[in-house]
């Protein structure tokens, strides 16, 4: 009767442990067997979404089976609450506890906007609007100056205060979010760049160097002339002279400019009109970018005070208004002439 008992017993320890080996088998298979994941797939998890809310959206894509072996898995190992949010790019053959790691490290999909250097605050708004990524907050009929103030910086002239780079960040990220970073990017290089200016700048503050960098950044077509570019805007301060550079005039037109810049055009009086004003603009004129910041705080020494575009991208740089005009000839009107440079 013993011997029975104890036969019984062991019996039961068998299929205990077949039933245990059995489980741990099915568990191990369901664990490792790859996601039924598509092709360049990619899984956005909100915030506040639950494993189980995970487990039942994958079960909708048809990537899991069944739900309960990733969410008991998730709780079991106690990785559930460390799940977080973003956007993720899941490659084919992800298993679940792969999955969950990758959930865990938070490595998320980054969408990119580029700032683009000599835009101006209209250009980068159209920008921002059309982003097909960034969640959109700011809406076409909010003023430059309200825009300002859903940014933190009210009675702030938005142009220029942008620094133009590639700016990453994950899916909903705001087009304020983006503008505040851009914005603290700004001040912090204009700030840093500051400290290493050149002595006797005519610029009472860093502001001015700003909107000197602004203009050396339309007036440039190739990067290495910003320095003497800078330097002859420079010059013509120190003597009192106008800056009388286009890129202000067209900036002062603003929506009325239709891409010439006619006589009276220049004769036009606006806040920007450097051909009728002997000062700086009251504003930068565009966003300038950490060369052109560069150069207007460490100009080109030298006698020129004026260029000419030889229609290449670069300019021809002459001291004298005879020897300026003379390459005026040459090469905006085509006259065959012979200039000298004394």
């Amino acid at each position: 009767m013993r011997f029975l008992r104890l036969l019984a017993l062991s019996a039961l320890y068998c299929l205990a442990a077949v039933v245990l080996i059995s489980g741990l088998i099915f568990v191990d298979r369901a664990l490792n067997k790859p996601l039924n994941v598509e092709p360049n797939a990619t899984l956005l998890v909100k915030s506040g979404t639950s494993v189980n809310g995970l487990a039942a959206d994958l079960k909708k894509r048809g990537w899991l089976d069944n739900k309960e072996t990733l969410s008991l898995y998730a709780r079991i190992t106690g990785k559930a609450p460390k799940i977080r949010a973003g956007e993720y790019p899941i490659a084919q053959g992800t298993t679940i506890p792969e999955l969950v790691q990758q959930l865990i490290g938070g490595k998320t999909i980054q969408h990119g906007l580029t700032i683009v250097e000599g835009n101006n605050f209209r250009e980068l708004r159209a920008q921002l609007a059309a982003h097909p990524t960034l969640t959109q907050t700011l809406t076409a009929s909010m003023t430059d100056a309200e825009v300002m103030a859903a940014i933190g910086q009210p009675g702030q002239h938005p142009e220029g205060r942008f620094l133009p780079e590639t700016f990453l960040f994950p899916r909903g990220f705001s087009d304020v979010d983006l503008l505040k970073r851009a914005y603290a990017d700004m001040e912090k290089a204009l700030a840093a760049a500051w400290q290493t200016r050149d002595a006797g700048l005519p610029y009472a503050s860093p502001y001015e160097a700003l909107i000197m960098a602004s203009i050396v950044e339309k007036e440039t077509g190739q990067a290495f002339e910003r320095p003497e570019i800078a330097g002859v805007f420079v010059r013509r301060l120190r003597k009192g002279m106008k800056l009388q550079t286009d890129p202000t005039v067209i900036y002062g037109m603003g929506t009325a400019y239709d891409g010439n810049i006619r006589r009276a055009d220049l004769r036009r009086p606006t806040a920007y009109n450097t051909y009728t004003i002997a000062a700086m603009p009251p504003t930068p004129i565009a966003m300038p970018g950490k060369a052109a910041i560069d150069a207007a705080l460490h100009p080109t020494d030298g006698r020129s005070l004026y260029f000419v575009s030889r229609n290449d991208g670069t300019h021809v740089f002459s001291a004298t208004l005879k020897q300026h005009e003379c390459n005026v000839d040459v090469y905006q009107r085509g006259k065959n002439r012979t200039c000298r440079f004394d």
